[in-house]
């Protein structure tokens, strides 16, 4: 029994030291966790430290044998209230990110994380009743010095082990969500293959990315910014269009659209209901989402919404109809997103015409060549052949002075149409002077 007691102890001791630490090693992230299990942000402050210092309290007093009994009653009255928050939250529908080991393990509360509490607290709650008479095991340190060299080595040799054994079902359990992504974003392919969205044309060209418009809409659940369940339903209970816009954490042009957007969520409520897919993880879309005081922001764990709905690149716009139907193509860019709000609000007449990108060719808002061949840009006047005389430009720099490109005639010239709006142009500006 003493070494079931002290293997006990030693086991929440372990927990709780990590959780403490790397709480403490990202205290923001632990303010934010607090205000997302729904207590008031007044309270977060202190208690982004007042947890972390009780959870090593709790560790500590583990060892000894005269607090023992004192840290598995600390134990189980803070898994308890775990418990407790995560259950309520739960059964609200909401799954905040538990951030129970800082950076180092953090993920929507779930019930695998309210189970893994309770199991811990069951864990305690062996200790503290064995311990009721005042005996819950030997101290470690002085059960350790009473182990042969043999059992040390045994002891310290099974640790090992199991750690390996953990790691290694960590490992393959994390390749095998890896590869059951992969596999879901190949099967898509091969049905837009199959299905004919990709299929070449006689001049090389490829049909627009996108879901037929008319055909049924996929259904969609994913969690919001702060736990909360979003589904495709819920947006649409308005009897109002949805407007699900594809963006991506890293991508430059989609933060440069963000205020836009939220200015379209503002001034369109009545006609529109804009929504943004994003994908990562809440912390990595909170700020710039708040920032611009954003709303119906849903977050995919990969890409499994966007292939769904065959978009190829971000920023992408696709507009569902109030009975649930594709009511427009795939809208790729900017300035073609910008066009689908205007025509559905009634400030333009006609949606902008779109011709297919030509497979291999990069991609106009994020400059790489993606794997997904057919998504579609807006069509623009096709550009003089080479060797023909290059169009006269006349234009003032900076400093208002007229330019002519033919004052660089004699010098091989690059002429780069570019935009301070553009949050990819802003990226290769470093690039640009040197």
């Amino acid at each position: 029994m003493d070494a079931i007691l002290v293997t006990a102890r030693l086991l929440l001791a372990l927990v709780f030291l990590v959780a403490a630490v790397t709480k403490l090693a990202d205290r923001e992230g632990s303010r934010q966790a607090i205000i997302d299990f729904g207590l008031p942000s007044s309270l977060a402050g202190p208690l982004e430290i007042l947890l972390p210092l009780a959870e090593l309290a709790v560790a500590a007093t583990l060892i000894p044998a005269l607090t023992a009994w004192w840290g598995a009653v600390g134990a189980l009255a803070l898994l308890s209230l775990f418990v407790v928050g995560i259950g309520v939250n739960l059964a609200r529908g909401r799954k905040p990110d538990c951030h129970c080991f800082g950076q180092l393990h953090s993920a929507p509360a779930g019930w695998s994380t309210l189970a893994r509490n309770a199991i811990l607290a069951a864990v305690a709650g062996f200790v503290v009743w064995q311990g009721w008479d005042g005996d819950a095991g030997p101290s470690v340190i002085g059960w350790l010095r009473t182990l042969s060299t043999a059992q040390l080595l045994a002891l310290v040799g099974g640790a090992v082990v199991l750690g390996l054994l953990a790691g290694q079902w960590w490992f393959l359990l994390n390749l095998l969500r890896q590869n059951g992504r992969l596999m879901v974003r190949v099967e898509a392919l091969e049905t837009n293959l199959g299905s004919g969205a990709t299929v070449p044309s006689a001049n090389g060209m490829q049909q627009a990315a996108g879901l037929p418009v008319g055909s049924q809409a996929p259904t969609l659940s994913l969690s919001g910014l702060h736990g909360e369940t979003l589904t495709l339903e819920s947006l649409r209970s308005s009897e109002k269009p949805v407007m699900l816009i594809f963006t991506d954490p890293n991508c430059g042009p989609c933060a440069a659209m963000l205020p836009e957007v939220g200015r379209w969520q503002d001034e369109h409520a009545a006609k529109l209901t804009v929504a943004l897919v994003s994908r990562g993880k809440p912390e990595e879309n909170r700020a710039t989402m708040s920032e611009h005081s954003l709303t119906n922001v849903l977050l995919q764990e990969d890409w499994e919404v966007s292939e769904a709905y065959q978009v190829g690149s971000t920023p992408s716009a696709v507009l569902v109809s109030p009975n649930g139907t594709v009511g427009s193509p795939m809208m790729v860019g900017v300035e073609a997103i910008r066009a689908l709000v205007m025509h559905v609000v009634g400030e333009r007449a006609q949606l902008p015409t779109m011709q297919p990108q030509v497979q291999g060719e990069p991609c106009p808002n994020c400059g790489k060549v993606h794997p997904t061949a057919g998504h579609a840009q807006q069509a623009v006047p096709a550009g003089p052949k080479v060797g023909e005389d290059a169009s006269e430009i006349k234009l003032p720099d900076l400093r208002g002075e007229p330019i002519e490109l033919r004052d660089f005639r004699g010098d091989e010239t690059l002429v780069l149409f570019w935009n301070p709006g553009c949050g990819f142009c802003q990226q290769m500006l470093p690039d640009l002077k040197e």
